[in-house]
């Protein structure tokens, strides 16, 4: 019976360790949605050597439409953080349209997380959490990252965050 129950564990370990990120996403009951083209003249990410650079995304749901406001004035923190998770679903899309299969990254290497904040508003790293926590959820030890989180006075579109991202790749 403890042999059994042993088999069982080590299985049940290297099932949760062997999935892959797209496995993990699914398990979370996360769906990548389609990528809107960019609104201006750049494009999602370029690569250079084993390094993909993300340009900045926001918060946008799959109509298009960005969740919008300031931290500290009409967005709570809870707000914040689920915009920020909304932010890391749609660079993970990017991420899989650039490379196909999320298990080719090989680490989330830098964050930088822009927050629409009132000017008494002081906790974006509690709203960056959202992101960061998410990269963690898909990538494992994989996901953790540098990050800076910065408050400025306004967003294009009024969007609550918005991030960009370093990845590195296997080659």
């Amino acid at each position: 019976m403890k042999k059994i129950l042993l088999l069982v564990a080590i299985f049940l370990v290297a099932k949760t360790f062997g999935q892959t990120p797209e496995e993990k996403l699914a398990a979370a009951g996360i769906t990548l949605p389609n990528l809107s083209a960019p609104v201006a003249n750049y494009v999602n990410a370029v690569r250079t050597g084993n390094l993909l650079f993300l340009s900045g995304k926001g918060p946008s749901d799959q109509t298009g439409k960005y969740m919008i406001g300031k931290l500290g004035s009409n967005l709570t923190i809870e707000e914040g953080y689920a915009a920020a998770r909304l932010t890391a679903i749609n660079q993970l899309a990017v991420l899989k349209k650039e490379l196909g299969d999320l298990s080719k990254i090989k680490r989330i290497v830098k964050v930088l997380g822009l927050v629409n904040s009132s000017s008494d508003f002081y906790d974006q790293p509690k709203v960056m959490n959202g992101f960061s926590d998410l990269m963690v959820l898909a990538f494992g030890e994989k996901g953790k990252h540098a990050r800076s989180a910065i408050g400025t006075n306004t967003l294009p579109f009024n969007m609550a965050v918005e991030v960009e991202l370093i990845v590195e790749i296997e080659n």
